[in-house]
């Protein structure tokens, strides 16, 4: 036997109107179980499932209850009395069990237990009961048993209360006796003695047949009208009650079962009227979700298009902007042509003006020689002319070439200087000139340099510009198959709107179904786990 601990001396009290409900397999493990068992036992219901169900077994219960139980069960009949079972945290319930077998098809296939609260006397006839069970099984003098969930002795004394329980066959199997007996009596009797004799015996025995007849009429009447009317008042709707007409023989059986079946009524009832208010909350929680999503659909639909259309002006004019790119990278590109040729033509303009310079200083180098020749043609006229005074008469012409040659020189070496100033300002410019040049050169050059920059940068916006572009397009195809989903959606959510609806109205009606079933008052089990 499987024992549970550590328990605790704690009783938690299962609140009024709650029922348990279990299901086990026939080798005992659960296969479900409603939400009130799973917030008495203190477990989640995921370790409740494919559990042995004698996981919830309080060490106090003695083994002979279940020894009856299992009993019971296999013999196809259901079984009732209270236990004591154990929560996770070691507290203790007491529940009255109406365990009954599943049958398919003539076959059991599983178990069923339903539990509900029992009295405080229930609770407290038990335990000493329990107790003296236990006290009996360590002694070895074990008196009591359990028979069907009922007390019984055992040995003698219980022998001979089973032969004088009166049950339903023995009852009309004595009154059968009593009349037959009665009536070859009269016979017998009456054969015998006079009229008058015969009349006064037969009073009696009359009177005994007809006590008779009334002792079987109360025991099998008077307990098929309590059933009867416990049935009558199960079938108009109240299962708040329970059928103690008869504790003993075939009508106590009968009592069981129907107490078994008001009991799985109760539960069925109970369970059902749980969820369809849990449905009805739920339902309604849809349909007011549904309303607010239809509203943010369809206001997410109008925002889509009007980012739809948002999406078209950026494309047209992204689409404008790729085209003046590509207009700037083709002009950056012909400056950029254009900056080399004039950068080329500098280079020329360079190249000349230093030839220039090259010419200028070597004309001043002739510039040079010719003052030279000036200055030697005028020391040349000098001595002419002194040979031609020395000469006299005879050199006189001389002279006057002499002077016309010195002359001439002085003039050549006037003119050479000119020439010699001009052509230094013209070197000083020249040089001028070529510095400029040089820098125009270098400053053409940075151009260049800029301008191939600026179309490589040009080249990299217009390659930007496409792949935007290429983006924005599928964003637009985006964006429409976005905008087509939240179409559907739309039209999703109002369907469902109206399924919610549909679903709330029909979880009315199967509450107003239940509503005809009365039930023990419900209290409240807390949902978390103890």
């Amino acid at each position: 036997m499987r024992s549970n601990l550590p328990v605790t001396p704690n009783e938690f009290v299962i609140p009024e109107g709650v029922t348990l409900v279990s299901t086990t397999d026939l080798q005992s493990h659960i296969t479900y179980c409603n939400p009130a068992f799973v917030a008495v036992s203190g477990y989640d219901r995921e370790e409740l499932i494919g559990q042995p169900h004698n996981m919830v077994r309080h060490p106090d219960m003695p083994q002979e209850a279940f020894r009856d139980m299992w009993e019971t069960l296999k013999s196809g009949s259901p079984w009732s009395a209270l236990v004591k079972n154990r929560r996770k945290n070691g507290d203790h319930y007491w529940v009255v069990a109406n365990a009954t077998p599943i049958v398919e098809n003539g076959q059991a296939v599983g178990y069923m237990s339903v539990r509900t609260r029992p009295t405080r006397e229930q609770v407290q006839e038990a335990e000493a009961l329990y107790v003296r069970m236990r006290t009996e099984r360590d002694s070895g003098q074990q008196s009591i048993a359990l028979h069907r969930g009922s007390v019984v002795r055992t040995g003698l004394v219980g022998a001979l209360q089973n032969m004088t329980r009166m049950t339903l066959g023995r009852a009309i199997g004595t009154a059968c006796v009593v009349l037959a007996i009665t009536g070859l009596a009269i016979g017998e009797i009456g054969s015998r003695l006079s009229d008058a004799a015969h009349m006064a015996m037969a009073i009696p025995l009359l009177a005994v047949a007809l006590l008779a007849s009334w002792m079987l009429r109360r025991s099998m009447m008077d307990p098929l009208q309590k059933a009867i009317q416990f049935a009558n008042t199960m079938a108009a709707g109240d299962l708040s009650g329970r059928f103690d007409g008869a504790s003993r023989g075939e009508f106590g059986e009968l009592a069981k079962a129907l107490n078994q079946l008001n009991v799985n009524l109760q539960a069925v009832v109970s369970d059902v009227r749980h969820e369809v208010e849990g449905v009805q909350v739920a339902s309604s929680e849809i349909a007011s979700g549904n309303q607010d999503l239809s509203a943010r659909t369809e206001s997410q639909a109008s925002s889509l298009e009007e980012t739809a259309a948002s999406m078209e002006q950026l494309t047209s004019t992204v689409e404008h902007s790729n085209n003046s790119a590509r207009e700037a990278a083709s002009l950056s590109l012909r400056a950029a042509k254009v900056a080399r040729e004039g950068n080329d033509a500098m280079g020329h303009v360079v190249s000349t003006m230093d030839d220039i310079s090259r010419s200028s200083s070597r004309i001043g180098e002739i510039i040079q020689v010719i003052e030279g020749i000036s200055f030697q043609t005028n020391i040349l006229a000098l001595n002419a002319a002194v040979e031609a005074a020395r000469a006299g008469e005879q050199g006189r012409g001389f002279a006057v070439v002499a002077a016309e040659v010195r002359s001439l020189a002085q003039r050549t070496s006037t003119a050479a200087k000119e020439i010699k100033v001009l052509i230094d300002e013209s070197a000083q410019k020249v040089s001028q000139g070529s510095q400029l040049v040089h820098s125009t050169g270098q400053t053409m050059n940075n151009v260049v340099g800029a301008v191939e920059q600026v179309n490589v940068l040009i080249a990299d916006i217009t390659s930007a510009s496409n792949e935007q572009s290429m983006g924005i397009a599928q964003i637009n195809q985006a964006v429409g198959q976005l905008d087509s989903v939240t179409q559907q959606n739309s039209a999703m959510v109002e369907e469902l709107a109206a399924a919610a609806s549909s679903l709330q109205a029909q979880s009315v009606v199967v509450q107003d179904a239940v509503r005809i079933f009365r039930l023990q008052r419900r209290g409240h089990v807390a949902t978390t786990a103890g």
